[in-house]
């Protein structure tokens, strides 16, 4: 099973995105981002699902419970 933070930087360097436009984009801190990414925490229920809607994924893919 993929890490949450694995398949968030996937999502955003496959779309040429910073940290700072995903950030501005579900309106939370750069910091957040950066801490997702590299496994040091995990995003609320609430953040998941405004990840889940930026990408258009599902929630389940993006926790890497389905692919």
């Amino acid at each position: 099973m993929i890490a949450f933070s694995e398949r968030l930087k996937d999502l955003r360097t496959e779309k040429n995105l910073t940290m700072k436009q995903v950030a501005d984009g579900i309106q939370v801190s750069e910091v957040s981002i950066s801490r997702w990414e590299s496994n040091a925490r995990i995003p609320n229920i609430y953040n998941a699902i405004a990840l889940a809607k930026f990408f258009k994924v599902s929630v389940d893919y993006l926790l890497g419970v389905e692919d």
